[in-house]
């Protein structure tokens, strides 16, 4: 855990949960986050056309949110402000910068040296989730992406907090489904470093092109098998922490042809083929809205397989399990949002600070604990994780525990929703406002109330969400004093980075 060894205390003294939880046992807790899931995805957020019954379910079961935020419009940045707590103006990792032998990615890597892969590691002095969760008992996993630390960086999964870990340092391999290698560190089978775990089936075969199709040990499975066995291994003695970051529905579209893709094939009148680009990381595919709709349909048959062994272990009732997705909804590989309607209400997809770029389904269940079939409403981002964990699990004053004081500026940006989760309405802490920025796009995001500043090349809009959820009408020019103090808060909360910069407000 590097500079952060200084600032955690193994074994100290722990304080029960907490009054809301009404429980001294700590909860085991699950996080499953999912890759580029629109907020319109899931039948429970209004999907018409795709079979989500377990994630449905789930959501009868426990409580669902309305006005949940990524962290970011894109992958690693958007798991970098759950890991450190911290909004896309402080956070170390703003991007999804990539290193291909230890050198920073110019193309798409198709004829890259892979002897290290990988994006921006974590900050190792600012602690992150995972490195809390260990320091307070627990035993931890994370299956699926790392996007946290290149190989042999200082911050991988055997450095931060992690005790098992199966799936892919490298998120640009993430890209492919059938890969020629997935990464793994495991204290249960003694390896000591992350290692490499060769897809021995599909390196028969090439990676981009004819013959792509006969690969067949493919990654999405593999990953939740592993994280399944990891539960199988879980036992009442110690709470555990798992972090299943699986990447369905991440282009590219494709998946094995069995019954859950059968079902879909000839479902679509206008399906269609999607034919590849010149120089693109994504292989063609045929039946893309079948391949969609088939892979929304297996990740919710994961989450399925997830809640049976939780109950097949009796962990069902001392176990908090929230599904959410990383970023709104992408247009790769051949995917096509306006045709399943993903993005609901909301405008704008991937990479975006719009709505639909950002807001994301959230459901949260914990059986006797959450209240069953509650819909709510406040606004909360993923920084907000971390201080919502601590809450739960006895960690008091998490900001002074945890800061790292030899730090000019050390921030934690988030406010714990405990209270909302258990009903404690009142004693509920609220953002002023919430914060994004993107430098591949050139943008900057501010929620205040229901006012939204979305800052475009230094360009400022302004919208009124209470009666534009869909940000068509620009009122900048109607409410200046609005957008001052908007702009404000945006030169108040960015903080310059070298490797990732935007354009302040004009």
């Amino acid at each position: 855990m590097n500079n952060n060894k200084q600032l955690l205390t193994l074994g100290a003294a722990l304080l029960p949960i907490g009054a809301m939880a009404q429980q001294a046992e700590k909860p085991n807790i699950i996080f499953i986050l999912c890759d580029d899931m629109g907020y319109g995805d899931l039948g429970c957020y209004g999907q018409q056309y795709i079979s989500t019954p377990h994630l449905d379910n789930m959501a009868a079961e426990g409580m669902r949110f309305t006005q949940a935020y990524a962290g970011s419009p894109v992958s690693a940045p958007s798991r970098a402000t759950l890991m450190t707590g911290q909004h896309s103006g402080h956070t170390h990792v703003r991007g999804n910068k990539e290193y291909w032998n230890k050198s920073p990615m110019i193309d798409y890597g198709v004829n890259k040296d892979y002897s290290v892969v990988g994006q921006e590691p974590y900050a190792p002095e600012h602690v992150i989730l995972p490195e809390i969760m260990k320091d307070n008992g627990y035993t931890t996993g994370m299956f699926g992406k790392w996007a946290g630390g290149y190989e042999g960086s200082a911050s991988t999964p055997d450095k931060r907090g992690i005790d098992e870990y199966y799936g892919f340092i490298c998120q640009f391999q993430a890209h492919l489904y059938y890969p020629n290698f997935l990464n793994r560190y495991s204290k249960r089978r003694n390896d000591t470093e992350v290692i490499r775990v060769t897809m021995e089936e599909n390196i028969k075969h090439p990676m981009y092109g004819a013959g792509y199709e006969k690969r067949s040990q493919y990654s999405a499975d593999m990953i939740h098998q592993e994280a399944l066995e990891w539960l199988d291994h879980q036992t009442a003695d110690q709470p555990f922490y798992g972090f299943f970051t699986y990447t369905l529905p991440h282009a590219e579209l494709v998946q094995p042809n069995d019954s859950i893709l059968q079902a879909y094939k000839g479902h679509f009148c206008d399906d269609k083929s999607w034919g590849g680009n010149s120089g693109s990381r994504y292989n063609p595919t045929d039946h893309v809205h079948a391949q969609f709709a088939g892979m929304i349909t297996r990740l919710d048959a994961y989450v399925g397989e997830i809640l049976a062994k939780l109950k097949e272990k009796g962990f069902d009732d001392n176990t908090i399990v929230i599904f959410s997705s990383d970023n709104g909804p992408h247009e790769e590989g051949g995917a096509d949002p306006t045709f399943f309607n993903r993005d609901g209400l909301l405008r704008g997809t991937k990479r975006s600070c719009t709505e639909g770029g950002i807001r994301v389904p959230f459901i949260v269940r914990w059986p006797g604990h959450i209240k069953a079939g509650s819909v709510n409403d406040h606004q909360l981002a993923f920084y907000d994780i971390m201080p919502t964990f601590c809450d739960i699990i006895g960690v008091d004053n998490y900001e002074d525990r945890y800061s790292n004081k030899s730090l000019t500026k050390d921030y934690f940006d988030g406010l714990s929703f405990a209270p909302t989760l258990f009903g404690k309405n009142k004693k509920q802490k609220k953002h002023d406002y919430l914060y994004w920025e993107f430098h591949e796009t050139n943008q900057i995001g501010v929620r205040k109330g229901n006012w939204k500043l979305l800052v475009k090349n230094g360009n400022c809009e302004l919208y009124d969400l209470a009666t534009d959820i869909h940000e068509d009408t620009n009122v900048a020019a109607k409410y200046p004093r609005i957008v001052n103090e908007l702009k404000n808060i945006v030169r108040k909360e960015h903080i310059d980075s070298p490797l990732f910069s935007v354009t302040l407000p004009r």
